[in-house]
């Protein structure tokens, strides 16, 4: 019997130690393949994240936090993670619907408190719906960030807001929309834009984050890096954190609500944006913590315009090849980031860049598709 015993202990532990050893050896293969990607694509830094199951299966950090201070790159570091804060708009918006404080197809003119109305189709209701989906007509040629510029009564040029089509028939990515949503979020909410967020999607969640720079350790910020093609060279781009600390001084509720950029100006580590991910490759919920309902996740996920984009989260189906996946992206000041889950199959993945020569097509960042199929090929096919 001790025999028996010893020789089913001896096989555990062999088992024990081959499952090690293939783990080992399967990190050892993605870092090769993730320290070549970032040779080949000129990477500054890169910060990855696997999530399999609900889990958090693979976290880890290469290259430089601070070129000039040579700091490497750690997984506590935080980013201005770009356009995937438009998603804690719509989630914290999402509240709102359940809570009964508005709906989808509410007309944003109410709800802004002016006039939003395409002038070639002045009868037709732009909807929240059509402004979170990128369908409302609404373009950015006037720029987004004050809500003035498409205002009839404080911008004359308020019609080169709005594109030819009619509202709801086609999609052009708008952030000056998402400016517009986080400012009725703020309003019907009572609480400032930034600190509902931290309170209602952020806190619960247990996450570090947030819009505004001075609430948070700038010592964790990550400098980001434009790059430069003409000279093929990198240039700090230190106003990715501007504090904005005069104009917040003057902050008026329902209206200076750009200053903190709904449309892209959360900071967050790759880490806890897997874990804010995971919230909604499970369906509005993370450990045990309901943020939004299955019926409010699902309605953010599902295709609205016809190149799959849904409530801040869009479908993508040429990311790899054969799977659908779910998420966002992001792209400023020389930052890339993306964010995409397949719900069915519960797995994910969260990749952020602070500087790469890669170009973007078709909305997200060649290097960041490669890392990608990378990460899916190596912990999840």
């Amino acid at each position: 019997m001790l025999k028996n015993l010893w020789k089913k202990a001896t096989l555990t532990t062999l088992a024990l130690m081959t499952l090690t050893l293939s783990g080992h050896a399967q990190e050892a293969k993605t870092e090769a393949d993730l320290q070549a990607l970032m040779k080949q694509h000129d990477m500054v830094g890169l910060a990855v994240v696997v999530v399999k199951k609900g889990e958090i299966v693979y976290n880890k950090s290469f290259g430089l936090k601070d070129v000039e201070s040579q700091t490497p790159l750690s997984n506590n570091d935080i980013f201005r993670i770009a356009s995937i804060s438009k998603s804690f708009t719509v989630t914290g918006l999402m509240q709102l619907i359940e809570a009964g404080k508005l709906s989808l197809d509410d007309d944003v003119s109410k709800l802004v408190g002016f006039q939003v109305r395409n002038p070639k189709y002045p009868n037709k209701v732009i909807t929240l719906r059509m402004m979170l989906s990128h369908t409302s007509s609404i373009n950015d040629s006037q720029g987004y960030f004050t809500l003035d510029t498409i205002d009839p009564a404080k911008n004359p040029n308020w019609a080169a807001c709005y594109n030819n089509y009619e509202p709801g028939t086609s999609y052009e990515y708008c952030n000056l929309g998402f400016n517009i949503a986080g400012t009725i979020l703020e309003k019907l909410s009572g609480e400032r834009f930034d600190q509902y967020v931290k309170h209602h999607v952020l806190n619960p969640l247990g996450l570090y984050g947030g819009y505004n720079v001075d609430s948070l350790d700038t010592s964790r910020f990550v400098t980001l890096y434009e790059y430069n093609a003409d000279s093929s060279s990198f240039t700090p781009s230190p106003s990715a954190y501007n504090p904005r600390r005069q104009e917040i001084q003057n902050y008026k509720m329902g209206q200076s609500t750009p200053i903190f950029s709904p449309t892209g100006g959360m900071k967050m580590s790759a880490t806890d944006l897997a874990k804010y991910m995971t919230m909604h490759l499970n369906k509005g919920e993370y450990k045990g913590t309901r943020i939004i309902s299955k019926k409010s996740a699902k309605k953010m996920q599902e295709k609205i315009a016809d190149n799959g984009y849904g409530l801040a989260l869009k479908t993508e189906k040429n990311l790899i090849p054969g799977k659908a996946l779910v998420g966002h992206t992001g792209n400023a000041y020389g930052l890339y980031s993306a964010m995409f889950f397949q719900p069915k199959e519960q797995f994910g993945f969260v990749v952020i860049t602070n500087g790469t020569s890669a170009p973007e097509v078709n909305e997200y960042n060649l290097a960041l598709a490669e890392i990608i199929n990378s990460l899916y090929n190596n912990f999840i096919k």
